[in-house]
């Protein structure tokens, strides 16, 4: 049975970081895709980051380019989003997200019907 976990969020203030890990179980994703999508309360899902785990060539979104760092660690089936200078509009769920296939450039479509975690939350305060 596959299983994505989320770690690592909490609550900041505006400027401060967090990290956040999901470990994927059940299903090595060594040559996929895995990503990162973020909620804000009464909005859309939308992506945030993401990783070919059998290269490491990354994708963000623009509004969080040179903010946000994704990586891998594939011996620990693992994939982290080290995320600095907080805004409060980061505030959300953060949710991970995986691909047995190559992503590309269309990574965060891809992503919506691979396999998801159920989320870390995320509070920045002003």
């Amino acid at each position: 049975q596959v299983q994505l976990v989320e770690s690592g969020g909490g609550s900041v203030q505006a400027g401060g970081s967090l990290r956040l890990s999901c470990a994927a179980s059940g299903y090595s994703y060594s040559d996929g895709c895995m990503g990162w999508f973020h909620q804000a309360p009464g909005k859309e899902r939308e992506g945030v980051a993401a990783i070919y785990t059998g290269g490491g060539t990354t994708y963000y979104a623009d509004s969080v380019k040179g903010r946000f760092a994704i990586s891998r660690d594939n011996a620990k089936n693992t994939v982290y989003l080290q995320m600095n200078s907080l805004k409060p509009e980061d505030t959300g769920m953060y949710y991970c997200a995986a691909e047995p296939n190559w992503c590309g450039g269309s990574w965060a479509r891809k992503l919506r019907g691979g396999d998801w975690g159920q989320g870390t939350q995320v509070t920045v305060s002003s």
